[in-house]
């Protein structure tokens, strides 16, 4: 469509310029650019923001906000719904086409059909692209149409056409739009904590934003990628990459991190060649959680696999949920990741299965309660790969570890931090008395866990028609706890 009127451009979970579809789509279209960021957490179905989250989103939109002006641009916030907040403002400026990156949960689809629809039958130009994922979800299928429930084939589904395409240039320039345009100030949506400041962690720990998003994609592949296979699993190590609260909020892409990564690889060998295959895999286990996401909307709140409907959880302590939740179980590894995670907004991955299989499985705690805690306290809380990780652990989810597999943490932390080096760090009262005792034996809890589970065994075809007549009765975790 060959318009006079602006283009507006909606950021989302896209908050860069570089290797941006929807941008590069407004710059071809040679008209002013109106860049727009909506908070929406009315919408409904839409899962509002956690408190750690809510913090880099601050950072990352004054991040994009300095980068277009450098650029003569500028980005105007909007509050609210987003069907009237996009449709007010594109009537506003006689916006005649508006161009964002697809999100893939239910509820944010819903809503972008509606504008997207809205928009036509108003005579604007509205189209989405894909900015945020390798693979579209609905483009990788099983021979005989399907969804895939296993990793490796799935993946194997992914890698055999042709790469992902090259990323989009960087724009040299941003052909703002001149008009008067009404925009909220970012300090008034209060997304920083200040009553309490609890987040003194998070700024020593990050800096959000495009540029340090690149500064990290560089250093890990120059420094850690040769080493990541070996060494990934130990938490005290600096190996791993630490761009997921940056690939969270799009400030790099998928697409820039694969080829930058395939071209750091060339002239490795051995276990370092090895290592870029194992990295890339980890992006594409991402890409899998959202083709479950795709799938199976409700992942946060129903379990995958509905045999797990009808597992027997206990009543609920809640002193003993907030002794795992603050670091105070006497388990030291678990201490030391759910320490890191206040303290930093992250955990190493490791120590997030370690983390999450005591909670569930020692603690037999339901694990939508610990999807919850960590969708709050994670920078990178992400609707597809949170859930979907609690899932997997819990032994309910897509390609699922089993129930039986208990991680012990008294092992792992004996396998992967030998020397306490990453407990110290995290727990510094560990090994005085000021430690306090376990609150569970280790044990106990683990056959206690294997009772429940033999419980539900072979219940999948009864759970099936339960849910078909509507009977299941774990839809949240607050349900499941009676």
């Amino acid at each position: 469509m060959s318009g006079d009127g602006p283009s507006l451009v909606w950021f989302r979970d896209d908050l860069r310029l570089a290797d941006n579809p929807a941008l590069t789509a407004a710059l071809e279209r040679g008209r002013p650019i109106v860049a727009v960021y909506v908070l929406d957490e009315e919408s409904p179905g839409i899962r509002p923001l956690g408190g750690a989250a809510r913090w880099w989103l601050h950072g990352s939109l004054t991040s994009l906000a300095d980068s277009l002006e450098r650029l003569g641009g500028r980005l105007t916030l909007r509050r609210g719904p987003a069907e009237d907040a996009i449709r007010e403002l594109a009537a506003s400026v006689g916006a005649d086409a508006v161009f964002w990156n697809r999100r893939y949960g239910q509820a944010e689809r819903e809503v972008d059909t509606r504008i997207k629809s809205s928009l036509t039958a108003g005579g604007i130009l509205a189209r989405s692209f894909a900015g945020s994922l390798l693979f579209e979800p609905w483009t990788i299928q099983t021979g005989q149409g399907g969804t895939y429930s296993v990793f490796t084939p799935f993946w194997r589904a992914c890698t055999a056409g042709p790469p992902p395409r090259a990323p989009f240039a960087t724009p040299e320039s941003f052909p703002g739009f001149s008009g008067p345009i009404a925009s909220d100030q970012l300090e008034r949506w209060e997304l920083l904590p200040t009553r309490p400041d609890w987040a003194a962690g998070l700024r020593e720990t990050w800096q959000p934003g495009e540029e340090s998003a690149h500064r990290r994609l560089t250093t890990f592949l120059h420094e850690s990628l040769a080493r990541y296979g070996t060494e990934r699993d130990e938490p005290a190590q600096t190996v791993t990459s630490r761009l997921s609260p940056h690939l969270r909020w799009g400030e790099i892409s998928p697409f820039q991190i694969w080829h930058a990564t395939e071209q750091a690889r060339i002239g490795l060998t051995g276990t370092a060649q090895a290592s870029a295959t194992r990295f890339l895999t980890e992006v594409g286990w991402r890409e899998f959680s959202y083709h479950v996401l795709f799938n199976s909307p409700r992942i946060a709140t129903v379990n995958l696999r509905p045999e797990f409907d009808a597992f027997p959880w206990p009543k609920l302590d809640e002193r003993v949920l907030e002794a795992w939740q603050h670091g105070r179980t006497g388990i030291a590894l678990v201490d030391a990741g759910m320490r890191e995670l206040w303290r930093t907004g992250s955990m190493h991955n490791r120590v997030r299965m370690v983390t999450a299989s005591f909670l569930i499985k020692n603690l037999l705690i339901d694990w939508r309660l610990g999807e919850q805690w960590f969708w709050d306290t994670l920078v990178d809380a992400d609707a597809a790969s949170n859930p979907f990780g609690w899932q997997w652990v819990a032994g309910s989810g897509a390609d699922a570890a089993p129930y039986f597999r208990v991680f012990n943490p008294e092992l792992q932390a004996k396998k992967f931090d030998p020397h306490a080096v990453y407990i110290r760090q995290n727990v510094p009262e560990y090994g005085t008395d000021a430690y306090p005792a376990p609150i569970v034996d280790l044990g106990e809890t683990r056959r206690a866990a294997l009772a429940a589970y033999e419980q539900i065994k072979g219940m999948k075809d009864q759970a099936i028609a339960a849910r078909a007549a509507g009977e299941t009765a774990y839809g949240t975790a607050a349900e499941a706890h009676g």
